[in-house]
């Protein structure tokens, strides 16, 4: 979110978590203030590293995560520290929505997600998963949070590489599944988004409908998916 976008705007001051990859190669996770927020994004103040336009981070109101996209940085001062401008990343949920006035909240999932291009409902839900690199064979015991038939984000401090072959281990109730996958983005510092390259269409339908009744009211009103 710009300082002249055209999104509304409450002035309201949000405590938040944020986290992410600094200017410095490091990790960061720390509290921040979110002000001027709308249903798209936030000017978040009080962030400890260097950031740049474009980065991504991830940032928690309370028990709901999104991630988002650094639009605008200024150096705040010493009190502020750094400011930065975000809009949330395409598909993530305002972690704040329940605050905004009336006239401000988003619009439905199943209204937003009409010209969305993914063929399958995405559930943000915390999904055990097994990630093997193919080229080392080591296994990563992780938690999908945001995961379809199609594919899911996972949340990591240190994400592979794009493109990184992997082979994924996961359960449909009493069926074991190895599809092969491959990294698709890579958010230094927050996650890595996967998509299941070696899974039939079959078994991305078994695993969908698996998924819909472990998290079912986002499937309300839903025929296609995403």
């Amino acid at each position: 979110m710009s300082a002249q976008g055209s999104a509304p705007r409450a002035t309201l001051d949000l405590k938040v978590r944020v986290w992410g990859m600094g200017g410095n190669n490091q990790p960061f996770f720390q509290n921040a203030m979110a002000q001027n927020i709308s249903a798209t994004g936030a000017c978040i103040f009080g962030i400890e590293p260097e950031l740049k336009v474009g980065d991504v981070i991830g940032v928690q109101y309370e028990t709901r995560k999104a991630r988002c996209r650094v639009v605008w940085v200024v150096d705040a001062g010493a009190l502020k520290k750094t400011q930065v401008g975000v809009t949330l990343v395409a598909d993530q949920d305002c972690p704040w929505a329940a605050v905004l006035p009336t006239d401000m909240k988003p619009e439905e999932r199943t209204q937003q997600r009409q010209d969305n291009r993914r063929k399958f409902a995405r559930h943000k839900v915390s999904y055990p998963l097994e990630l093997r690199d193919e080229r080392v064979n080591t296994p990563m015991r992780v938690n999908a949070t945001d995961i379809s038939g199609n594919g899911c984000y996972v949340e990591t401090v240190m994400p592979l590489s794009v493109a990184t072959a992997l082979r994924v281990d996961l359960w449909i109730e009493e069926e074991h599944l190895t599809p092969s996958a491959v990294v698709r983005t890579r958010d230094p510092g927050v996650g890595m988004g996967i998509e299941f390259t070696g899974m039939t269409e079959d078994s991305k339908k078994r695993f969908q409908a698996h998924l819909d009744k472990l998290d079912p009211g986002i499937t309300l009103g839903l025929k296609t998916g995403e």
